[in-house]
């Protein structure tokens, strides 16, 4: 049995917080591991907050990555091979679109869902980089460095990032590709490291030469890093996926290299910068090459490549490039050291959420006509507030309109979702960018998720069965069925498989005409999206409907209770202390980021509460068969009890399955601000009624229609 909760232990909430899904590339559709895996875990917890802190004290945030190499040659693609004739911004402005009806389809409810190169937030996001790059630069740790980029001589060009395909150098990595200076999986290297490069131009391998780009020192941050990152492991709340892959990068600068170079190695050792050497241990296949810092490890890829010996990169820090010489990116100001470049896609990418936190507030105080934002964010908005693209129209305003009240107050708190891919670039060099800028930017907290596979396997566009767009999947199962399984999945723990039976190509048997029987068939194959739909459709419908029509006026039906109202009175000790347990055990859940579990903990309330309410409805009535006013004070204590459980699980599921719930809400008939708000959490029905202004046992409930479905899929 699970230990009581009390109140003395609850978490503490910040009194502003800002939720931010990690952002997709403009280049594409949703899939549904951007959807399961990071917007709708986001959207919950946003959703709770909005409830547990106030609406007007949260700003959910995201959009469309717009700028980077894999758009531009996506759109080269489109353009050059299929005959595209529009221009760049209107390929990512219509994959925007589509991106953002997905999400309005799933009921993700961001406050503004972005572009960091559309309206309404494109020049604000020019702004804040801009700001950035100067303050950067301010501060010393924005330097000018001459690196290698890759040139196609036959096709007379430089070859941006997704141009140039080979094979991961960083030791142990499983990466089926990598380009230019990442890899799939998200590992950063020098270009002169990946191994045998090719032109997507023209097939031929490319040079490599000298170009000059503005770098972050972030090697000058190994120290605050570790510090920081030791501090995470005292915090229970950080998953340990993310404490592992940052701690991953901030080792020593090594080299591993393969013994049978070892003879090669040899004869050019004394010509490498300072240096050790760890040589193998029993049965290994490498030798390892450790250097003080990356400048050594930089210096000695030219010697070792001289002399033929190949090797592959250890995680360490180096410089994190800012800057790039492509075309389509958010220029960068000529007086930061280099002239015509813009800005790499991952540095913007990682401060675009504050670009749209400033959008958001700029767009409340034109609507409101408040002071209180930068005045040049709102002279920066591109399209008026009626044009901007919020996924969910603010009618009211937040409580501050600095954004340093969202981003760099203690008072305030920054969540952000991302997929584990991810972690090097939110964990490691936003925390050493924050940090830099020295403006007091308070660190966040990343909540990073495991892969959703599909069918068992890494999800891949070019596998044998590929998983579908996130928007197709709706045409075979409702969006909270989804919200609700993709949340049972607890991919915070682990990789976990999405299996919908309705894509199941397995063969399960025959037909009767000897043709393969195929599992999405097969009525004896369970579908497993199903499972959590059921406790929707069944147990929670059914308490809703009970209470509804419990009170409702019956024909033939002479019970005191059926006035329509809800009756007053305090609900009894076990439905008070089981609803008062689920409410604690839910805040703990959603604090720890346990998602899965705060579902369990809904589950478990909610087919306790009907049971309550089944066995005691049914004694309430056989009762009533002999002595109607005893009857009826059993029916009106079960409906007092089911009243205040349907209440309390409501506002508990009220983020997992909204529409549901702000319908259970409408047959209230109450104010859903104040419905749905922890300030009345652990109130009784009486007392939010009170609340309201109303006689307790005076609320009428607006009147259920027959036969009335609240999730009904």
């Amino acid at each position: 049995m699970a230990s009581k909760l009390f109140h003395d232990n609850r978490p503490n909430w910040p009194k502003r917080a800002v939720v931010t899904a990690g952002m997709p590339y403009g280049n594409k559709d949703l899939h549904f591991g951007h959807v399961g895996g990071v917007f709708i875990p986001a959207d919950f917890f946003a959703r709770f907050l909005r409830d547990r802190l106030g609406r007007e004290n949260v700003i959910f945030v995201s959009g469309t990555d717009c700028y980077g190499s894999p758009i531009m040659e996506s759109y080269r693609k489109l353009h050059d091979e299929q005959g595209y004739e529009r221009n760049i911004s209107d390929y990512v402005q219509e994959n925007h679109d589509r991106q953002m009806s997905t999400l309005e389809a799933y009921e993700v409810s961001c406050d503004l869902y972005a572009g960091s190169a559309l309206p309404p937030a494109v020049h604000v996001h020019e702004e804040v980089t801009d700001e950035i790059l100067h303050r950067l630069q301010e501060m010393g740790v924005l330097h000018k460095l001459t690196t290698k980029q890759f040139f196609d001589p036959e096709a007379g060009q430089f070859l941006n990032g997704r141009q140039v395909l080979g094979r991961c150098p960083i030791q142990g990595c499983k990466s089926e590709k990598a380009y230019a200076d990442e890899c799939d999986l998200g590992h950063q290297f020098e270009p002169e490291e990946l191994i045998a490069p090719v032109s997507a131009l023209t097939g031929k391998t490319p040079e490599l030469r000298p170009v000059d780009n503005l770098y972050f020192d972030l090697p000058a941050f190994l120290d605050y890093l570790k510090e920081y990152t030791e501090a995470l492991k005292q915090n229970e709340t950080v998953r340990p996926v993310v404490i592992q892959t940052m701690e991953e990068w901030l080792g020593e600068p090594q080299l591993y290299i393969q013994n049978k170079f070892r003879e090669a190695f040899d004869a050019v050792e004394d010509q490498l910068p300072a240096h050790t050497v760890i040589e193998p241990e029993g049965n290994k296949s490498s030798f390892t090459v450790v250097f003080p810092s990356w400048r050594e490890r930089d210096a000695a890829h030219e010697v070792l490549g001289a002399g033929g010996v190949r090797f592959r990169s250890g995680k360490a820090l180096v410089p994190f490039r800012i800057t790039g010489n492509i075309e389509w990116g958010v220029p960068v100001d000529d007086s930061c050291g280099c002239s015509g470049l813009t800005c790499w896609v991952w540095p913007e990418s990682l401060w675009a959420p504050v670009s749209f936190t400033r959008t958001v507030l700029a767009r409340d105080a034109e609507r409101q006509g408040k002071i209180g934002c930068d005045e040049k964010d709102t002279e920066l908005l591109e399209a008026p507030c009626a044009d901007a693209a919020p996924l969910m129209e603010s009618a009211w305003g937040h409580t501050a309109l600095d954004w340093r009240d969202w981003w760099c107050s203690p008072d305030a708190h920054a969540y952000q979702f991302i997929g584990q891919d991810n972690i090097y670039f939110y964990g490691v060099a936003q925390t050493a960018l924050w940090q830099a800028l020295n403006w007091n930017m308070q660190q966040s907290t990343l909540v990073a998720n495991y892969h959703v596979l599909y069918m068992g396997k890494k999800a891949s566009s070019s596998s044998k069965t590929p998983p579908p767009p996130a928007s197709e999947l709706l045409s075979h199962y409702d969006a909270e069925q989804l919200r609700a399984h993709f949340l049972s999945l607890g991919l915070g723990d682990k990789p976990v498989s999405f299996s919908p039976k309705a894509y199941d190509l397995r063969e399960t048997g025959k037909n009767a005409d000897g043709s393969p029987l195929l599992a999405r068939d097969d009525k004896r194959v369970i579908d497993p999206v199903l499972k959590e739909g059921t406790l929707l459709t069944g147990v929670f419908n059914r308490l809703a409907r009970s209470c509804f029509y419990g009170v409702a006026a019956k024909e033939g039906d002479k019970s005191a209770v059926r006035t329509g109202c809800i009756p007053a009175g305090e609900p009894g000790t076990e439905a008070a202390e089981s609803a008062e347990q689920a409410i604690l055990a839910f805040e703990d859940a959603m604090h720890r980021f346990e998602f899965h579990r705060a579902l369990s903990v809904c589950d478990a309330f909610l087919r306790g509460a009907n049971k309550r309410w089944s066995d005691a409805s049914k004694a309430a009535k056989a009762i009533q068969e002999k002595n109607q006013e005893t009857g009826d004070e059993l029916m009106r204590q079960a409906l007092v009890d089911a009243y205040h459980e349907l209440r309390v699980a409501t506002v508990l599921m009220h983020g997992i399955v909204p529409r549901g719930c702000e319908l259970i809400c409408e047959y209230f008939d109450m104010d859903p601000n104040a419905f749905f708000s922890w300030e009345h959490i652990f109130d009784t029905t009486d007392e939010l009624i009170q609340a309201l202004g109303e006689k307790p046992g005076e609320h009428a409930v607006k009147v259920l229609p027959p036969r009335f479905d609240f999730f009904s899929y």
